[in-house]
């Protein structure tokens, strides 16, 4: 299929699923978070447009989160058909962490789902709103273990290889909090919240630009622009801190992110832009500003910086790759500080609410989060190979005993179901974002339950004796 073997058409398949499953994670986090705090200042201020705001969010976040668990089960099984050799050597590490999801976070999740879904009148508001918390809970602890899986893989730490060359954990909080992983969290969960904040913030905008004077958009707006003046900078810091930890564990993906093939001793340039050459190990036409990434990267301007020169090129990331997801994340974090600043410049001149130019940049910025996450995700996964456990088990010795047809076959499947049942969802969320919030706006609550089997024998005995 194109030429691709089956490791490489199995790498492009796992690809295309994660990309697709990782934009619903990173909305639903952040989300269920936002409706945690819609109902807490509902239940505080007695405001209604809150609770309005509340099931407008809610029906969205029912349909976003039920596209997540469906695509997040695709790419398990994958584990089984395309990566048994994978699933064989990193079972008994990567398996626990997996269940630990499973038996904490999602049974958490799918356990207060239906009484956030449709019991706020049933439960009452105090009990309704301990549904929506633990939901959020849920989805705070589903990442705990998923990125705790991963950042293993990227950085492994308290493992032992037995005799049939399998990982097997020595020390289960090495295994579980490896050295990358705090990093990771904080900085995919600020992702998270980033990307909610600017989807709420687009649809706030959107409608704004009709009607400055809707008390939903309103509320919408002022707090997705609070939650990107906030927590922008504060992405920002935590990325710098990940990759100083990148630098330390895992030094060559730094330099395919960095566009380095060629060793600086005294200060290494900091690439704005360039054509990686992976096949002469050059950057071509680079633009760069002097010295400037050592001071970044080790915080001395002078500080030596290794290159790809000094790693066998048999160990190279796909450095174009690499280096473009890289600088797409990072152009478009400086765009989402910017759009923070700005809505604090206009919320000082009280303007927050009628910057038609703020507004359309707000409306421009809609995806960008979705963008960022999952160019984030390439830059992590692309800058790991030719492994998948860092350092220890390559991709090439990972991958099932399949010949490259049946691989294709599958994926070639797996674009057209997904193009099509996806792409019906995200029209279906895209139409529910186009009315804004009524007051009084219903929930997935609002219509009873209908009863499947018609009318029950105890409601025919009921009635006979009322006729009687």
């Amino acid at each position: 299929m194109f030429g691709l073997d089956a490791v490489e058409l199995a790498r492009a398949q796992f690809a295309f699923t994660v990309t697709f499953h990782i934009i619903f994670p990173a909305f639903s986090i952040g989300l269920a978070s936002y409706l945690a705090v819609l109902e807490a200042l509902w239940l505080w201020t007695g405001r209604d447009v809150y609770l309005n705001v509340f099931n407008y969010w809610l029906k969205i976040f029912a349909i976003a989160f039920g596209m997540g668990v469906v695509s997040g089960i695709v790419m398990s099984y994958q584990f089984g058909t395309n990566w048994s050799v994978y699933s064989d050597k990193v079972g008994p590490v990567i398996g626990p962490l997996m269940a630990y999801e499973v038996l904490t976070a999602f049974f958490l999740e799918a356990g207060f789902l239906g009484v956030m879904l449709f019991g706020l009148k049933r439960v009452g508001p105090k009990l309704h709103f301990l549904a929506t918390l633990m939901v959020a809970i849920g989805t705070l602890i589903s990442a705990f273990w998923i990125l705790s899986a991963n950042s293993w893989m990227q950085t492994p730490a308290g493992y032992a290889v037995n005799a049939e060359g399998q990982f097997v954990s020595v020390d289960w909080l090495k295994v579980i909090f490896n050295p990358s992983f705090p990093y990771r969290l904080v900085h995919m969960v600020l992702a998270a919240y980033l990307t909610t904040s600017l989807v709420v913030g687009a649809v706030g905008a959107w409608h704004l630009l009709r009607n400055p004077h809707l008390p939903g958009p309103r509320v919408m707006f002022s707090m997705a622009m609070w939650m990107a003046a906030l927590v922008a900078p504060l992405q920002i810091l935590a990325g710098d801190q990940h990759g100083l930890n990148t630098l330390e564990h895992q030094p060559v993906k730094i330099m395919a992110m960095e566009g380095h093939f060629e060793s600086h001793k005294d200060g290494a340039p900091l690439y704005l832009f360039g054509w990686p050459d992976q096949a002469e190990g050059k950057l071509k036409w680079a633009l760069g500003i002097p010295k400037f990434g050592s001071l970044i990267l080790k915080h001395q301007i002078d500080a030596p910086m290794a290159g790809l020169d000094t790693i066998p090129r048999k160990d190279w990331p796909p450095v174009p790759i690499t280096f473009w997801s890289f600088r797409i994340m990072v152009g478009l974090g400086m765009l989402m500080l910017a759009l923070g600043l700005f809505s604090l410049w206009e919320r000082w001149r009280g303007r927050l609410y009628i910057n038609r130019g703020l507004h359309r940049f707000a409306i421009a910025m809609g995806p960008a989060g979705f963008i960022a996450v999952m160019a984030g995700w390439i830059t992590t996964e692309t800058g790991r190979q030719p492994f998948t456990v860092y350092g220890l088990l390559r991709t090439a010795d990972s991958v099932s005993p399949l010949a490259a047809p049946a691989v294709g076959a599958s994926l070639l499947a797996f674009i057209i179901v997904y193009f099509i049942i996806f792409a019906a969802g995200v029209l279906y969320i895209l139409r529910l974002m186009a009315e804004p919030p009524h007051a009084g706006e219903p929930g997935p609550s609002s219509a009873q339950p209908v009863r499947t089997a018609g009318i029950t024998p105890a409601a025919g005995v009921v009635q006979g004796a009322v006729g009687s």
